[in-house]
């Protein structure tokens, strides 16, 4: 585990509530930035879908799906080799 040393300011009164709350507590700041990173993640996969919606790719014909899927192995078994 990392320690990382951060220091913040807030208002006198935030500060006291925050404090009280049990908010400034490592396990509650580690619970809040893990849910701010969460939310982050999320926030990108609906801006990718919006945009995908937005610009919907062409359906693929059964033979690039098929050239995908041998590309794919070819890199797999390339990877493979020593």
């Amino acid at each position: 585990m990392s320690r990382v040393n951060v220091e913040i300011e807030l208002p006198d009164t935030l500060a006291t509530q925050a404090k009280k709350a049990g908010l400034l507590e490592p396990e509650a700041l580690e619970r809040m930035v893990r849910e701010a990173l969460l939310a982050r993640r999320v926030e990108g996969l609906v801006q990718a879908r919006d945009a995908l919606t937005a610009n919907p790719l062409p359906p693929m014909t059964p033979e690039e799906i098929q050239a995908e899927i041998d590309a794919y192995r070819a890199e797999v078994r390339r990877a493979a080799r020593p």
